[in-house]
């Protein structure tokens, strides 16, 4: 009589947290059919955890920048930015103008998603 035996689902855990990358490490390596893929590995999938203060290394935000980005992402306009922030809407202008250059974006929305894809902002 043969055993039915499952495929092993192979599992990447890229955490920015040594010590809850420890845990899950080994709370999953008990898992049958479960195996914890070695670093450079293809896994089947993977568990990602960034630390969302950190700002991707390719991406230079402002603090004003990033102001501006979560009151985008938000659905605000020019003006309503402008407001909120307490700046002229020229100057929301030109923050938009560059986040869409630094992002790589074609637009607005294009923006949020590219930065939110990132792990910029979460939405």
């Amino acid at each position: 009589m043969s055993e039915d035996k499952t495929a092993e689902i192979v599992l990447a855990l890229e955490i920015d947290a040594p010590a809850l990358a420890d845990r899950l490490t080994a709370l999953l390596s008990n898992i049958p059919g479960l195996r914890l893929a070695a670093p450079g590995e293809q896994a089947a999938a993977a568990i990602v955890a960034r630390d969302p203060r950190i700002m991707p290394e390719d991406i230079a935000l402002t603090q004003r920048e990033l102001d501006v980005l979560a009151l985008m992402a938000e659905g605000a306009s020019n003006k309503m930015i402008a407001r909120q922030l307490g700046i002229s809407v020229h100057t929301v202008k030109f923050h938009v103008g560059s986040l869409l250059d630094k992002l790589d974006a074609t637009g607005r929305t294009d923006a949020v998603a590219h930065a939110a894809r990132r792990g910029v902002i979460e939405l």
